[in-house]
């Protein structure tokens, strides 16, 4: 299991590095986190719903089809509090923080840990396992299944990896060691001191004193890797103004509850910069806008026209080209309805205008699908997934067909586009074709962001095990298994 000694230390990177290398060995590989919390999901072909940073490392370990198991939950905050909880792919209900330890984690939340264990462990010659947060809350440490818990269920070995960026980094190590149980802290075989952005050599000596004081060794002193792969979750998009430095300004309001903003991550293989704006000061000089999704589309719509953001919005139409991803392509319609408070208040709200077209919430029941297509307007290729609860009337041209019928909205010359589809600018047809909208200057080179992922992850697994003791890993992954 990859331990992190704090949120954002790394485990996640290390844990599809580690996938990588091991696939690329020739074992089997799956990976696995017991409970993970992000608004960015990925849907299995089967329709179950799982974190994006699982499905990733899928792809890094030579999984093509995920299940499910590899993350039996998935926590969605909402705000207030709440989250809805995603079992086994299935959504199973909001909790609040103190509910779901008290009452979702000891039942339905450790049977569910147990029987993904027992499934990955018996098909994979390697279960790669990541923790969440830090192992050493000891405000929950009992009811904790997302670390040690879920180490001794699978009788894990463990690696501690630790932020050496953020300073402190011995101190998180010692600390956290020092704070686990001693039958726990005798499962940690190593420590990896991450994100070196420095001379690695002024690090040995501290390393070793680091050996001396825990009697854990150091697996490696990791530097700071240039890699692109997509990023877990709204921790490393706080505080983010913009991203890219091209030439054409794509703005994106920046949702309170944004979720799947790695859509947008293709975007950058072009000459583009994506601006994360929370004012319509913000949205000048921008060649188009895109609305991302969002965990709760009614009160972000308001966060849009409190902001003033709406009104510029509106102002933009048939200048620039205007995008919306399921929540967003929800807001462009002229009203959303929600007569059983799925959103929050039960209601009707005003949308956008932008379309003509009606959502609904159902009030149970939710969309999960992998989706394929074409463009309607040009037959490029259109592949995704979609997760919504609200359903869409729309008396605009439709701007996908797909082997049933049609998906998505689209007023060519307002340049007005919206779908339900997550990945919509994988491809780079459809990309390329919005961007020209924006009169961005394309590149020669025609990008598709899959392969780019796949480049970027080979690259990332190159990079640790060069900084890694190649015979310490071998030693920790040939005698057990992590």
């Amino acid at each position: 299991m990859i331990l992190g000694a704090t949120s954002d230390a790394g485990k996640s990177v290390i844990a599809t590095a580690i996938c990588r290398i091991l696939n690329d060995r020739g074992y089997s590989v799956t990976p696995f986190k017991s409970q993970n919390m992000s608004l960015n999901s990925r849907v299995t072909h089967k329709g179950h719903e799982i974190s994006m940073i699982q499905d990733l490392q899928a792809r890094a370990a030579g999984v093509s089809r995920p299940s499910f198991r590899i993350n039996p939950i998935l926590m969605k905050p909402k705000g207030d509090g709440m989250s809805q909880v995603v079992l086994e792919g299935v959504p199973a209900g909001d909790y609040s923080s103190a509910d779901y330890y008290s009452e979702f984690v000891p039942g339905p939340g450790t049977d569910a840990l147990k029987r993904s264990i027992d499934f990955l462990q018996s098909r994979y010659d390697f279960v790669v396992m990541e923790g969440a947060g830090s192992p050493a809350e000891i405000n929950i440490y009992d009811s904790d299944i997302a670390n040690m818990r879920a180490a001794k269920a699978a009788d894990a070995d463990c690696i501690l990896v630790v932020n050496v960026e953020w300073g402190g980094s011995y101190a998180y190590a010692v600390g956290t060691l020092d704070l686990l149980h001693p039958e726990d802290r005798r499962r940690v075989k190593a420590i990896i001191l991450n994100n070196l952005r420095g001379n690695v050599s002024g690090m040995r000596a501290a390393a070793e004193e680091l050996e001396e004081m825990t009697g854990v060794p150091v697996m490696g002193i990791v530097p700071h890797l240039d890699f692109d792969l997509p990023k877990e979750d709204s921790e490393s998009f706080r505080g983010v103004k913009s991203v890219g430095k091209g030439r054409t300004v794509v703005a994106v309001p920046k949702f309170p509850r944004i979720s799947n903003f790695t859509d947008l991550d293709p975007l950058l293989h072009e000459d583009v910069t994506l601006r994360f704006v929370s004012s319509p000061e913000e949205m000048e000089g921008a060649a188009a806008v895109v609305l991302p999704g969002t965990k709760s589309t009614t009160s972000d719509l308001e966060w849009l026209r409190r902001t003033g953001i709406a009104g510029r919005i509106l102002s933009l139409k048939g200048e620039v080209p205007i995008m919306g991803i399921c929540g967003g392509y929800q807001m462009m319609g002229r009203i959303l309805r929600d007569p059983f408070g799925t959103e929050g208040e039960p209601g009707d709200t005003e949308g956008l205008g932008l379309f003509d077209m009606e959502t609904e919430w159902p009030g149970s029941g939710k969309k999960t699908e992998r989706f394929g297509g074409t463009y309607i307007p040009t037959g490029d290729p259109i592949s995704g997934y979609e997760i919504h609860s609200g359903m869409s009337s729309s008396s605009e041209t439709p701007m996908i067909k797909t082997r049933t019928g049609t998906e998505g909205s689209i007023r060519e010359d307002d340049m007005l586009f919206g779908t339900y589809v997550h990945g919509i600018f994988d491809k780079p047809g459809f990309r390329r074709h919005f961007l020209s909208k924006a009169g961005c200057a394309l590149s020669v080179e025609i990008v598709d962001h899959d392969d780019h992922v796949e480049n970027n992850i080979d690259k990332l697994a190159h990079g640790v095990m060069e900084a890694v003791d190649a015979e310490l890993f071998d030693r920790i992954f040939m005698e057990g298994r992590l």
